[in-house]
């Protein structure tokens, strides 16, 4: 008989990497926008893997997979000729590429990342030349903890993270070296902002150095009816979008499964300026 120990032991590794792993795979996901300079490049080929990713590097091949790329894990559920549907090819990093990837977000004295600053209007926002990229969703749905985990390299970085629905009140801007800023917007629907219209509708429309815009949906409900809201308005904007989908670990493979395949149906049929392959991430 298995000792209930062990089992609790094996249960909390599995979120620990889960975790590591958030931030192993959107760094190369948001890294991929920018092109990297010769000398950024030359210091990357001889890159240096951080000591999570030289851990995740020995691990067997199929639970590699299964950390790496976990909807590719999840295809495996679906019948052959279904397969292209879910577009887990379009964007398909190599082992290389996210190790690259988490040298961009690693700090040095030449490399700076850190906070900015905040603001409630667009014109309270820092006027920078870099592209941005922001991260919006649903209140809770993690917008916060995933920008946290993308900075574990850079721990000096303090990112407020709270399990109380419509923390995050104002815009926060983030600098990643002279590369690009990350912006974490407030969250909408319940609890947010009273000012969020004005002030999250008119960054997304007049912001031109807006590069991309991360939608996080909460993978165990859906697209609900606020994040359609969302959605409408990255359309009517001709915003770049990917939607990513959270906490992917709370829900069983086969609901998972169902709501990733409805989801990628919503986003072939439906959008227009929405990347085609689904982003997933764990929770934090």
């Amino acid at each position: 008989m298995r000792s209930p120990d062990r089992g609790v032991r094996r249960l909390a590794a599995g979120g620990y990497w889960r975790r590591k792993m958030v931030g192993l795979r959107f760094r190369c996901g948001i890294g991929g926008l920018f092109k990297v300079p010769a000398t950024q490049q030359r210091r990357s080929r001889a890159y240096s893997v951080s000591q999570d990713f030289a851990e995740v590097l020995r691990k067997p091949k199929r639970q590699l997979t299964k950390l790496v790329f976990p909807l590719q894990e999840l295809e495996r559920q679906l019948a052959p000729d279904t397969r292209p549907s879910l577009h887990l090819k379009l964007f398909e990093p190599s082992l290389e590429d996210i190790a690259r990837a988490d040298d961009l977000f690693t700090a040095t004295d030449r490399h700076r990342i850190e906070y900015l600053s905040s603001a409630v209007r667009l014109e309270h926002a820092p006027d920078l030349l870099r592209p941005e990229v922001c991260f919006i969703g649903r209140s809770n749905v993690g917008k916060s903890s995933l920008i946290k985990a993308l900075f574990s390299l850079a721990p000096e970085v303090e990112v407020r993270v709270s399990k109380t629905p419509g923390h995050t009140k104002k815009m926060n801007f983030f600098k990643v070296g002279k590369y690009f800023t990350m912006v974490d917007m407030p969250g909408y629907g319940y609890r947010a902002p009273e000012d969020f219209v004005d002030m999250v509708e008119t960054y997304l429309k007049e912001r031109r150095n807006l590069m991309r815009t991360f939608l996080l949906v909460d993978s165990a409900v859906g697209i609900q009816k606020t994040d359609n809201i969302a959605i409408e308005m990255c359309e009517e904007f001709a915003l770049p979008y990917v939607i990513v989908l959270t906490k992917i670990d709370k829900s069983s493979k086969g609901r998972l499964l169902k709501q990733v395949l409805q989801i990628q149906k919503f986003v072939d049929s439906q959008t227009q300026g929405c990347f085609p392959q689904l982003f997933a991430v764990s929770d934090f």
